[in-house]
């Protein structure tokens, strides 16, 4: 599982790559090291040592994946952290070593690790025979995805925990196996596809839960259980009375709470505003009544019923929720009704 990840696709075919897969030069090797995870300091372990890289790349929506090899041991540090990149470490041969908070931890083939290097620091060290399929995703898409399905983005204690997990034969390793070979090949789907995006926020989701689950943390009950009255009360409104859009102001009167005090709830609690919750209530809406109104309803109809006159913006807002366009979620919903 996961061995022959970006050689080949589903189909088994060979995979076709742009650019150059491999070099003996540590400039080249560098340039895609910067492009696909962050700029950082890499060292040979042995003097004089030349890589024999191997560097291939494809994407999941915004998740990069790459196959890749020095071909030569080297110790890594100084992960630049404004790069605000996640990255994730699957082993499928050799060994690495790791940074944690503790005793260094060592990852064989099967096994992964995760850090968030726009978080803490980071190195790690690698044998002559290390071979990866890491991933890249920006810490922005995590906090995005933590709060769009958990109500709530963590605080560093998940962050900052460097951490291994996983192991051979995990569903883990399986859902990287099939994200690879979809979107590697002559048949890959578009990087930026509806595929790809729903293969994003599924790596994502279980990413969060296993990294969760080795930091101590319920992402289930974590911070939406320790928010104040005021915030919990303020969302089952917005929520209520996503379609008529209230007034934060007015929702903080109705908690008893200013609305600058409200916004600081949701901000520590929430990590985003009260308009930012609204905002995501209003299109989750409008989704669901795209998929569910009668045949003879347009988009521009429905979502004038939400109180969206601006359809070129609202697009826009769409697509980076959930991956497609509205009039792709309304055809696709016409089409069912048709069949029924």
């Amino acid at each position: 599982m996961l061995e022959e990840a970006l050689l080949h696709d589903a189909s088994g075919a060979p995979a076709n790559h742009r650019g150059r897969t491999r070099s003996h030069d540590w400039d080249e090797v560098q340039a895609f090291c910067r492009t696909v995870y962050m700029p950082y300091r890499v060292r040979p372990l042995e003097r004089g040592a030349r890589p024999d890289a191997t560097m291939l790349s494809a994407q999941a929506g915004r998740v990069t994946m790459t196959r890749f090899s020095y071909g030569t041991g080297i110790f890594l540090d100084s992960f630049d952290p404004d790069a605000g990149n996640i990255i994730v470490l699957n082993t499928l041969r050799g060994a690495l070593s790791h940074q944690t908070s503790g005793t260094p931890a060592s990852t064989g083939a099967g096994e992964s690790f995760v850090v968030d290097c726009s978080r803490t620091d980071y190195w790690l060290e690698g044998d002559t025979d290390h071979m990866q399929f890491n991933l890249t995703i920006p810490h922005a898409v995590m906090e995005e995805t933590a709060r769009r399905w958990f109500g709530f983005v963590p605080d560093d204690r998940l962050w900052a925990c460097r951490t291994k997990f996983g192991g051979p034969g995990s569903p883990w390793l399986a859902l990287l196996d099939y994200a690879a070979r979809t979107m590697s090949g002559p048949g890959a789907m578009p990087a930026d596809g509806p595929l790809a995006r729903h293969l994003e926020e599924f790596i994502c989701i279980e990413l969060l839960r296993r990294w969760a689950m080795a930091a101590g943390i319920r992402l289930e009950d974590g911070a939406r259980t320790a928010a104040p009255g005021y915030v919990r009360r303020a969302e089952e409104i917005l929520e209520a009375e996503a379609r008529e859009a209230p007034v934060i102001g007015d929702v903080a009167r109705r908690v008893g709470v200013s609305a600058r005090t409200l916004s600081g709830g949701f901000q520590r609690f929430r990590g985003q505003s009260p308009r930012e919750f609204l905002a995501g209530r209003r299109l989750d809406g409008l989704r669901a009544e795209l998929e569910s109104a009668d045949a003879d309803r347009s988009v521009s109809d429905i979502a004038s019923d939400w109180g969206f006159v601006n359809l070129g913006a609202l697009a826009g807002r769409y697509r980076e929720r959930f991956g497609e366009l509205p009039s792709h979620t309304r055809a696709r919903a016409v089409t069912r009704h048709k069949l029924v």
